[in-house]
């Protein structure tokens, strides 16, 4: 009997390219945001903390070789034939003069070992040129482009200081896709005020853009934000998934709703203890995707079976 696929996941994605193993490796290559330095807005995003998805070795102070250097070592013991991307994942990797950027990607480029970019941005901070350069790159070698979306609802976007609309990133994600790249999604479910059938709605407008991987993630409760005050104001706002069940029950059918080709890349995100208030599930990501998988077979569940075209 032939086992259906519950979901297509980033591993396998990565075959398509490579021939061995490929680990992402996280860099901070010194970026800032449209939405701190005041071209958008003052702040940043209600619930962005960056410290909670800095490895250790991304200190800006170092250079991007640097931190790959690092990277390496630190997986290089488990497998010595890995191959790397460098991961520019803090703040907006493409907020910058464009030959200044060229710089950071190609020295990531000239490292040992490092067969590829996935570059983390905001669906505003995609200008043609840095496309066209981009489109060229990828000629020669592996270039992701990865684009925070969050939410596909304005007035969810607005709520989050987030500084760009669902309009801005269709379009991001649309020229992007043009010019040959692969294209990522990052969107978060659990955002205030956003119901269940608000974001199993979602899936379907994330299914209509010509996107190739995405990363759902729980929404989480950082210290020091400024969501971390408007939940002490206003706790009734907020619908936070304390019970992993339940979140396991959401994301069960959010998959189920998703066009079948896309790639999931990951369903959590793990802050740093000291700096999560809540939901603390203590469950690293291979243990919830045990945990999702077991729940999917149990109802039968795969990724597209509820899918409308």
């Amino acid at each position: 009997m032939e086992t259906r696929t519950l979901y297509n996941d980033f591993p396998t994605f990565l075959k398509r390219f490579f021939p061995g193993k490929v680990q992402k490796i996280s860099l901070n290559a010194g970026f800032t945001c449209p939405n701190r330095d005041g071209t958008v807005g003052y702040g940043g995003c209600t619930y962005c903390n960056n410290q909670t998805f800095n490895p250790e070795y991304c200190r800006t102070e170092k250079t991007v070789a640097v931190q790959l250097e690092e990277g390496k070592r630190f997986f290089a013991h488990k497998y010595p034939e890995m191959k790397y991307l460098a991961y520019f994942q803090a703040y907006t990797n493409t907020y910058g003069e464009l030959e200044a950027l060229k710089r950071k990607y190609e020295e990531a480029l000239a490292v040992d070992d490092v067969v590829g970019l996935v570059i983390g941005t905001r669906p505003d901070c995609m200008p043609d040129a840095l496309l066209d350069y981009l489109e060229t790159l990828a000629k020669g070698t592996f270039v992701l482009v990865e684009y925070g979306i969050e939410s596909t609802l304005d007035r969810t976007l607005r709520r989050i200081n987030r500084g760009h609309t669902w309009q801005a990133a269709m379009d991001a994600v649309e020229r992007t896709a043009a010019r040959g790249l692969p294209v990522g999604g990052h969107v978060i479910l659990g955002l205030p005020g956003e119901s269940r059938e608000d974001m199993l709605g979602q899936a379907a407008d994330i299914s209509r853009l010509p996107l190739d991987t995405l990363k759902l993630h729980q929404l989480q409760l950082i210290r020091g934000t400024r969501m971390a005050r408007e939940y002490e104001e206003r706790p009734e706002d907020f619908h936070l998934f304390d019970d992993v069940d339940e979140y396991i029950a959401l994301v069960v059918d959010y998959i189920q709703r998703l066009r079948p080709d896309l790639v999931l890349e990951r369903f959590v995100s793990q802050s740093p203890k000291e700096l999560l208030i809540a939901p603390d599930w203590g469950l690293k990501n291979y243990e919830f995707n045990h945990r999702l998988q077991k729940r999917m077979k149990e109802l039968d569940a795969w990724q597209g079976k509820l899918y409308n075209q």
